[in-house]
């Protein structure tokens, strides 16, 4: 400690008149107390104000100036020592040193920057405004294709630093993109993929840079999926293979590198993994598990890398996909599930899976959740039943099959993105399906739960799934008895409320199921109807000129109906719908007009 003082006494005095030698000796003793208890010695040298006399020492003509450099370094790895060192202004003459040729000075300047960047706004700050990247990024290019144990090791410091000057800061990420860094990095990770430590400081500046939107763009344009791909395989430790799926699941966001992966092989490996991991306990492979089937599923959202996968139905890697459903691991159920409903995304693909009995299995898997079921689970089966009875001809077959049974057991779920999927399912399995629709329409459980759901404001998702099934059951079935039902259940008020909804295919669904209701069991529903004040709000819709030509239209059709109730027809006898609708006449919809015209007539007739 003694030494440690006198030295800091020293160099204080000696930097004016010092000889070299005097110099070197008292910078030894600081590497020698840094490297006994650095978090002390950094304490003494912020004290003793030596930070400030550093700046002079940083020239490239001096011997010394790689210790001083190596000094910094050392002491910024303590956090409350990286302001202190921006403030003693040593960024510039640490930037300017970025421009020598000596090996070793570049070396400790690369660390010395790289440690005050890291978690320090005011270091990175100081590093941008001095065009400290800029220089870095130009080594790195020039040093890239040197394999020597000096030049990599070069280039690892300067990796680090680049890391550390831009990471989470969104900012700075975007002027390296700029600079072309991303192309620079995957040449490297190419030609250095036998040396760890760069390796590694190339992973975590992929995983740094690929959370930006267009660092994607930059690195569709490089060989970065096969890169990745090859070093993956490679792999054999956790850790390792950790790291490359942290820099995979932000890229294959991006649909052209996820067809880029697919080629490059990525499947297989994710498979192999599954493979090995799925019978076993141990945390690291539940985790791996989790990861590879999770990417699986990412890169099943790209519309080619999906239809490449599939293969018409005959790809090896669609078939193993399908043996994870019965598999007795939630995470492979989960993914096996949600791959089918990401393969279901066309025509084509979803009536090839009903016609090779996809459907039993995803029901038998839902069976499995009925009772305290696994709600993830649950949700990404109904999602692939919903996505496979888009088709007209899968909905007969699948209702054959017993899928809305199966479904209608979730009625008790209390999980909004289950009650959510569920109503997606049935809505799009009744659609024109008459006698489905009856069915359900007729089934009172599930009305009331409608009547309930339609309730739900806290999820709106859900409120309006239940309102359009209560619609799609009248529309689709047509049918006295299911508009009893909802009449009886208080769905009524529902169905008048949804047709002030701000989507307009939402109110046009409850436009014509009111029309269906007034046509068919206006009676029954008159009480409800008044007490919802349907009339005014359809005076309302008529009136207001931001309605669609299709909600004017269905309005005044709904309007036409309506009349043949009594209390109903004196309410639209009190609301001037006469003025309204005869201004609808000169309508520049066609057809508007001509209801309009037709309409006019009625309420002429009727007063």
């Amino acid at each position: 400690a003694d030494n440690l003082s006198d030295a800091l006494k020293k160099l204080k005095i000696t930097t004016t008149d010092s000889t070299a030698d005097s110099l070197e000796g008292c910078l030894d003793c600081l590497l020698q107390a840094l490297a006994q208890n650095n978090m002390e010695a950094s304490e003494k040298i912020q004290k003793s104000g030596v930070l400030q006399v550093f700046a002079s020492l940083l020239v490239p003509q001096s011997s010394c100036t790689a210790k001083v450099a190596n000094i910094i370094a050392e002491v910024a790895r303590n956090e409350f020592m990286r302001n202190p060192c921006v403030d003693a202004a040593l960024i510039p003459p640490l930037v300017q040193l970025l421009n020598c040729k000596d090996q070793e000075v570049l070396l400790q300047t690369g660390r010395a920057l790289g440690n005050i960047c890291y978690d320090s706004h005011e270091g990175r700050n100081a590093v941008d405004h001095a065009g400290g990247a800029h220089i870095v990024v130009d080594h790195i290019r020039s040093l890239c294709s040197k394999t020597d144990p000096a030049s990599e090791k070069l280039l690892t410091v300067f990796c680090g630093m680049l890391m550390n000057y831009s990471n989470e800061n969104d900012t700075l990420q975007s002027q390296l993109i700029n600079m072309g860094v991303i192309p620079t990095l995957v040449k490297l990770l190419g030609i250095h993929c036998q040396n760890a430590a760069l390796t590694e400081m190339c992973l975590v500046a992929f995983g740094n840079l690929a959370e930006l939107e267009s660092s994607k763009e930059q690195f569709a344009y490089t060989n970065i999926a096969e890169e990745l791909v090859k070093l993956f395989k490679k792999q054999i430790e956790h850790d390792k293979k950790e790291m490359i799926f942290e820099v995979l699941a932000p890229l294959a966001e991006n649909d052209v590198i996820k067809l880029q992966l697919v080629e490059a092989g990525l499947v297989e490996c994710l498979l192999e993994i599954v493979q090995k991991t799925v019978d076993s306990d141990k945390e690291e492979d539940i985790a791996e598990l989790k990861t590879a089937s999770d990417l699986m599923v990412l890169l099943l959202l790209g519309d080619e890398s999906m239809q490449k996968l599939f293969e018409g139905g005959k790809g090896s890697v669609f078939q193993r996909v399908l043996s994870w459903i019965p598999s007795n691991s939630h995470q492979l159920q989960l993914a096996g599930a949600l791959a089918i409903a990401n393969f279901a995304r066309n025509d084509g693909n979803c009536i090839h899976m009903v016609d090779n009995g996809i459907v039993q299995k995803l029901m038998d898997l839902l069976d499995r959740h009925v009772e305290d079921g696994n709600v993830t689970v649950q949700h990404a089966a109904l999602s692939a039943l919903r996505n496979l009875a888009i088709p007209v001809v899968n909905k007969a077959k699948m209702l054959s099959a017993g899928v809305a049974e199966a479904v209608l057991k979730f009625l008790r779920s209390e999980m909004p993105p289950v009650q959510f999927k569920l109503l997606g399912t049935l809505r799009m399995l009744i659609d024109a399906q008459a006698e489905a629709a009856e069915q359900l329409g007729k089934n009172v459980k599930l009305v009331e739960r409608l009547v309930e759901w339609c309730e739900a404001k806290d999820h709106a998702g859900v409120m309006g799934e239940s309102n359009r099934l209560l619609s799609a059951l009248i529309r689709h079935s047509k049918s006295k008895d299911v508009i009893r039902t909802i009449v009886q259940s208080g769905g009524i008020k529902h169905l008048v409320t949804m047709a002030t909804s701000e989507h307009v295919i939402m109110q046009n669904e409850a436009l014509v199921a009111l029309a269906l209701i007034a046509a068919l069991e206006l009676v029954t529903a008159e009480k409800d109807l008044e007490n919802a004040q349907l009339v005014q709000i359809l005076h309302r819709l008529l009136s207001d000129d931001r309605s669609a030509p299709e909600i004017k239209y269905n309005s005044m059709v709904l309007i036409c109906a309506l009349i043949g109730s009594e209390p109903l027809q004196k309410e639209v006898q009190s609301m001037a719908f006469l003025e309204v609708v005869s201004k609808l006449r000169s309508h520049e919809n066609k057809t508007v007009a001509q209801q309009a015209s037709l309409t006019e007539q009625r309420l002429a007739v009727e007063s």
